[in-house]
């Protein structure tokens, strides 16, 4: 339906459900030319009609107006000569699951309810990539109806479900709650759901059905089009009924001539009795999930739990030459940082690879490396691809950021991706922890990624932003890394306002190189404010005067800082590592002498 409408000028980005009201007679002539065709099964054009999906266009009242108009245009295409059935689609479609399936129940029975009333044959749910879903929408439409259900999946690969069940384990478990036919649609084309066919036993008393795509999409004399021809999807109509396919169709870039040609190619023949594959075949219906990977030395999670531990950020360089970018990780390693965090292209100007840089460091160096992952660079298929090349390389402590928007850097025509949120990244690299991919397949290992938030306490309403972090730490953050701060008072109050989150805080010093430094900080840099205090004592000094006096306020403020944060996190200022080296140091020297005097000092449990 939604090939047909587009190739008959309905853009793309409305709601091709709503034209059955707007527009009734186009989606009767999409029906019409495929009952001409030979086709004696009419969906209706109602995919995405549910309460969810209209709602993206403001019509999530008229869900049962939507739904029962359709069903009074494809009857009158089928004349009476064919049958036709309610198409039902999934609701969470390609998304990530946010919330759990029992809260889609009331919107399957909407919809179900509105096509059985206005008098379908039967109903058709389709294009499901989690099995549990469409178990889920079969229980619901089967306590409405006793009339035929058919039951799809889509498949990411072949022989099994996005959520890691074989198509065997599937299709038994629909069967059983109350699919009469069941079988998989969309996203293969007609080679890959044959072979999902021959790899799959299959209930003895089930009826399939398969509904493949028309090929892959592709790019084709400047516009995208599925590549299968009506000749190619007529033979692949013949393998599907030897494998006991009973219900044969098309689904995205099928045209009437795919189907005139399915028709011409199976008129006359009688169905073929289903034979399964041998049963050595049969896989356990999820994946079995095992870490290999150990890590060698404590997370910086683990160390702070009983030692002041430091975190020390060096920019990767903006150019081509890195010996000087190693040379000052080395000094930083050497000097007692826990690791070294490399921003990710930070202020949105382009600097070399973190994840590159955070290789060499880790391989040729032995140096701990904190890679920082943006939102606003990576798709989803980018983010999951880059954190499963750190899972690869080893480097498995990171922290989520937004990401400043493209537009404020260095290459301002730069688009700015933001797929997902913080909190959103945060949850789904936990999910790879768990063996699962962003799409919800299972992985043949889990990921070990310890995650860190970023807090910014330079707000108004400190409640506000208490409230922010507190959803991080929901959504799995391991440790709290905050926005450098520039006075005592800032300190006390972070620690108070923190002591309940539950997770390490490490606290960020920052030291200022001059006195533009610090009023371009103070006025032009989101998320830092410097105090009257700190801005008195730069004034007019530059140079190595303004270096040194930076340094100095830093160690002030870490003399406060280590009697409330085990966690310490030193922000290095234009890369002069040696600023951040003699902090480094002078962290372990006071700590020491705490130790010697026995100090008290409390940890907070805050990233």
């Amino acid at each position: 339906m939604a090939t047909q409408l587009y190739q008959m000028g309905v853009p793309v980005g409305v709601s091709f459900e709503e034209l059955c009201l707007s527009n009734p007679q186009v989606i009767y002539h999409v029906h019409q030319a495929y009952f001409h065709a030979g086709a004696r099964l009419l969906e209706t054009n109602t995919f995405a009609a549910n309460r969810d999906s209209l709602s993206k266009y403001g019509l999530e009242n008229k869900v049962t107006r939507i739904n029962r108009a359709a069903v009074t245009i494809a009857k009158e295409a089928a004349q009476d000569e064919a049958f036709v059935v309610g198409s039902i689609g999934s609701i969470i479609a390609g998304r990530v699951r946010n919330q759990p399936l029992d809260e889609y129940r009331d919107q399957f029975e909407e919809q179900a309810t509105a096509l059985l009333h206005a008098g379908v044959d039967g109903i058709l749910l389709e294009t499901f990539l989690d099995m549990e879903e469409l178990q889920l929408a079969v229980e619901v439409t089967r306590t409405l109806t006793d009339l035929p259900i058919v039951a799809q999946l889509a498949t990411l690969e072949v022989g099994r479900t996005r959520d890691g069940y074989t198509l065997s384990d599937a299709f038994r478990q629909i069967k059983q709650a109350g699919a009469d036919v069941v079988g998989i649609n969309c996203r293969l084309g007609p080679a890959e759901v044959i072979r999902s066919f021959e790899q799959t036993i299959t209930p003895e008393d089930v009826l399939l059905s398969a509904f493949p795509n028309a090929g892959r999409l592709g790019l084709s004399d400047g516009e995208y089009a599925y590549k299968s021809s009506p000749e190619y999807f007529a033979e692949g109509a013949l393998r599907l009924r030897e494998q006991g396919v009973r219900l044969i169709g098309g689904c995205c870039g099928t045209t009437p001539a795919h189907i005139r040609a399915m028709v011409g190619a199976l008129e006359d023949l009688e169905p073929v009795e289903r034979t399964n594959p041998l049963t050595d075949m049969q896989e356990r219906s999820v994946v079995s999930i095992q870490s290999v990977r150990q890590r060698q030395r404590p997370t910086i999670v683990e160390q702070v739990k009983d030692k002041h531990t430091i975190i020390v950020e060096f920019d990767p360089p903006k150019d081509l030459e890195v010996d000087e970018f190693l040379q000052g990780c080395c000094a930083l390693h050497q000097a007692g940082a826990d690791a070294v965090t490399l921003a990710d292209n930070s202020l949105a100007n382009v600097r070399m690879s973190n994840m590159a840089l955070g290789a060499i460091m880790k391989s040729q160096y032995g140096i701990d490396p904190l890679v920082h992952i943006a939102c606003r660079d990576r798709n989803l298929i980018g983010q999951q691809s880059h954190l499963m090349g750190l899972h690869a390389l080893g480097i498995d402590q990171v922290l989520v950021v937004t990401g400043d928007p493209s537009r404020f850097g260095d290459l301002p025509g730069a688009s700015s991706v933001f797929d997902v949120t913080s909190f959103d990244l945060i949850r789904m690299i936990k999910q790879l922890n768990e063996g699962i991919s962003f799409s919800g397949r299972p992985l043949k290992q889990k990921a070990q990624f310890t995650v860190g938030a970023a807090f910014n306490p330079h707000v108004r309403k400190m409640e506000a932003a208490i409230d922010r972090l507190k959803r991080k730490v929901e959504a799995g953050a391991d440790y709290v890394m905050t926005q450098p701060v520039y006075d005592t008072e800032t300190i006390e109050l972070i620690d108070h306002a923190t002591k309940d989150i539950g997770i390490p805080v490490f606290i960020g010093i920052m030291p200022l190189t001059s006195w533009r430094n610090a009023e371009f900080l103070h006025n032009e840099v989101p998320g830092i404010k410097l105090s009257p205090q700190a801005l008195a004592r730069m004034k007019h000094l530059q140079g190595e005067a303004g270096r040194q006096e930076g340094i100095a306020m830093a160690k002030e403020l870490l003399d406060v800082a280590v009697r409330h944060f085990n966690g310490i996190y030193l922000i290095t200022p234009f890369n002069y590592y040696q600023m951040s080296v003699e902090l480094t140091e002078y962290v372990h020297q006071i700590t020491a002498s705490e130790r010697r005097a026995d100090y008290p000092h409390r940890f907070v449990g805050l990233h």
